[in-house]
């Protein structure tokens, strides 16, 4: 009852829509399973203009993508006055943006590998570029999330294709060094990093068929890390998260270059969040439930104060 009526917001009109329609029912499910009174609400069906009558009280962020990710609805809920889940207007934006994103981690210290932004219609000297950035690359659309429209290239013509294919999603495209060592992701949920998972595919990368169209990749939890090295790939994603402003809960996803060196990918303000994603796959490792999850990302809307005694009451 503490949290009144919450809207589940899930769909929306981004590239991502079937996957934040997924999202929101599993979160709306486990919601309502746990006593919560939610309900789904999609605002490309419904429209903003009719959510306050509802006589909602806060809502549950799970739409993935432009629109849902990037500043906008927080921006809206903001108006509304509305408490909601994740980070605020200004995080959200900047995270939706791979290549400012990883300006600001670079400007603050913080390792990622080079990348160069390219803009639709830009002139482009593909084999310069490709040289610059170390002879193979990944092409990715600056402003998209789920792997959409991404790309590896290790020739002036692939690069040409793969610009030419992003372009097709976004008017900004980033242009990455190619990084060959494990990859990792860490969710953050209420300050607390969770266990990293490591992620392993046959594929030439993790793209969009591995993560939701076959059965092939592997998500491992425990990492197979040491004590040290799951210790600092944790501390890195709370400082990439930090450093952006991010609140709430997210995901940091990282990997390895040849020399082993952590490099930051991107933040995720709003992950995936069906029971086989990739957040409720590390809170499980610490014995926390799907339900448990979805409760305690739904209490960091809640005063600073009252978030305070919940959690020690929960410690007790």
């Amino acid at each position: 009852m503490k949290f009144g009526k919450v809207a589940v917001l899930a769909g929306g009109d981004s590239a991502e829509r079937e996957v934040s329609q997924r999202s929101g029912a599993a979160v709306h499910k486990a919601l309502v399973e746990q006593g919560v009174d939610a309900f789904l609400y999609d605002p490309a069906e419904r429209g903003w203009q009719n959510l306050l009558a509802t006589g909602v009280e806060r809502v549950f962020i799970a739409l993935h993508g432009r629109g849902g990710e990037d500043g906008q609805t927080q921006a809206i809920l903001e108006m509304l006055g509305l408490p909601y889940t994740g980070s605020g207007v200004l995080a959200s934006a900047l995270a939706m943006d791979k290549g400012r994103t990883k300006a600001l981690w670079r400007g603050v210290g913080l390792p990622t590998a080079q990348a160069v932004t390219v803009k639709r219609g830009e002139h482009v000297n593909f084999a310069q570029l490709l040289a610059d950035l170390g002879g193979q690359v990944m092409v990715k659309p600056a402003h998209e999330g789920s792997s959409i429209g991404m790309a590896m290239a290790d020739s002036a013509d692939a690069l040409a294709a793969a610009l030419a294919a992003a372009a097709d999603f976004d008017h900004e495209m980033l242009v990455e060094t190619w990084l060959s060592g494990p990859e990792y992701t860490v969710g953050i949920v209420a300050g607390e990093a969770l266990p990293a998972i490591r992620v392993k595919t046959p594929h030439a990368f993790y793209d969009y068929a591995a993560k939701y169209q076959d059965n092939t990749t592997e998500y491992l939890c425990p990492a197979g890390l040491s004590v040290d090295r799951e210790a600092a790939v944790r501390a890195l994603a709370l400082e990439a998260f930090a450093a952006v402003g991010a609140e709430g809960w997210g995901r940091v996803d990282l990997m390895e270059n040849s020399r082993g060196e952590l490099q930051l990918l991107e933040l995720n303000t709003v992950p995936g969040m069906t029971e086989k994603s990739l957040v409720p796959k590390a809170a499980a490792q610490l014995g926390m439930s799907f339900g448990e999850l979805v409760v305690k990302i739904l209490s960091t809307t809640l005063p600073a104060a009252e978030l305070l005694a919940n959690t020690e009451a929960a410690e007790r």
